[in-house]
């Protein structure tokens, strides 16, 4: 990272390789902030406890939502800051990066909440974040095993997802 022209504060992640270790985790959330889904695939250093991980970044996709919402130029009614924005209203986020991860979001229309964590050099990952969203529905959804707003537990999912995102990463 440089601060105005500075020297480098931190040294860069590895460049993205083609074995599938660009892509490091990713969560599904409900409307609610219930986690549905982690996975892990390229996760070196652990800081918290799961618990506190998906409180934490529900809470980080809260507040981002709603700065977007506050800070939309098109609307001239202002809401409160924090106040939930129904999913489509509003201004919205798809991603945003830093010098050692690129965070990609989409949120469904019933509020399911995809969030894919990347090597920072990535690309735009929103259509693989809706074909996750379809492996989601085909796999999740449609099951006649799965409840909804319960963890998902679905091995076909799983293998399909891993493969998917090994593909893109």
């Amino acid at each position: 990272m440089q601060f105005f022209g500075g020297s480098e504060i931190s040294p860069s992640p590895p460049v993205p390789t083609a074995s599938g270790n660009n892509a490091h985790m990713m969560y599904i959330f409900n409307r609610n902030g219930v986690c549905l889904l982690y996975r892990e695939w390229n996760r070196p250093l652990r800081t918290l406890n799961s618990q506190q991980d998906h409180k934490l970044m529900f809470g980080l996709l809260f507040s981002l939502k709603s700065l977007t919402a506050k800070m939309d130029p098109t609307i001239a009614e202002r809401g409160n800051l924090g106040v939930p924005q129904l999913p489509g209203q509003g201004c919205s986020f798809h991603s945003f990066r830093t010098n050692t991860y690129k965070l990609s979001f989409m949120e469904t229309p019933s509020g399911i909440k995809f969030i894919l964590v990347t090597h920072p050099r990535t690309g735009d990952l929103r259509e693989s974040l809706k074909y996750i969203y379809n492996l989601y529905v085909e796999y999740v959804v449609k099951s006649p095993l799965y409840s909804p707003g319960s963890p998902i537990r679905n091995e076909l999912f799983n293998t399909s997802l891993d493969q998917y995102v090994r593909s893109i990463a």
